[in-house]
């Protein structure tokens, strides 16, 4: 019988590291109203997704709906730790990023700043695949405001996170095919 370190392909180890979400105590899914996931096989390398989700400044041509993110400490990118706010659901949010694993998850925690009481916990997950990367991301919510907002239309977050993948797969292709191809050495 051949062990799993010959086919890792086999190893479910690799597969629950990935998977397994760090979640707060307050927003395990078990714990939450809300709670979706979304997922999408990307034609593009982990560090063009990672890259996106990391620069700020790419938000807005892929996130639905944001307009600005703005960092609270000096780095241009996100990191362990970093405090931001945007503009997510209609909402003005700040949050701070609470997993950051280069290439492979981050998410943050955080909640409209008119609305204390409701918070999100927003996870992504990058697997490296053959053919580019598996993206996986999942969220759950509580609080009177998002509660609200669901009720009014209860696939809307999901709705939105559906497009969210798409165009991030998308604008990770056009980055992509937009650098200039590396010379081949003869």
């Amino acid at each position: 019988m051949a062990d799993s370190s010959e086919h890792p392909e086999n190893d479910m180890t690799n597969k629950i590291q990935f998977e397994a979400i760090k979640w707060p105590e307050d927003m395990a899914p078990s714990r939450s109203p809300i709670h979706f996931t979304n997922e999408l096989e990307v034609a593009a390398a982990p560090e063009t997704i990672w890259s996106l989700l990391v620069d700020p400044k790419a938000w807005p041509s892929f996130y639905p709906g944001v307009e600005h993110v703005r960092l609270f400490d000096e780095n241009e990118s996100l990191r362990l730790g970093t405090r931001l706010e945007t503009n997510l659901a209609g909402q003005d949010v700040i949050a701070s990023v609470e997993e950051f694993e280069p290439i492979t998850r981050i998410a943050w925690y955080g909640g409209p700043k008119d609305s204390e009481a409701s918070k999100a916990y927003h996870a992504w997950i990058i697997t490296p695949t053959p053919n580019g990367c598996h993206l996986w991301t999942e969220e759950t919510m509580r609080g009177p405001l998002w509660i609200e907002l669901a009720k009014k239309a209860p696939d809307a977050f999901w709705l939105t996170h559906e497009k969210l993948l798409a165009m991030l797969a998308k604008v990770a292709a056009e980055r992509e095919t937009s650098r200039p191809k590396e010379m081949a050495v003869p």
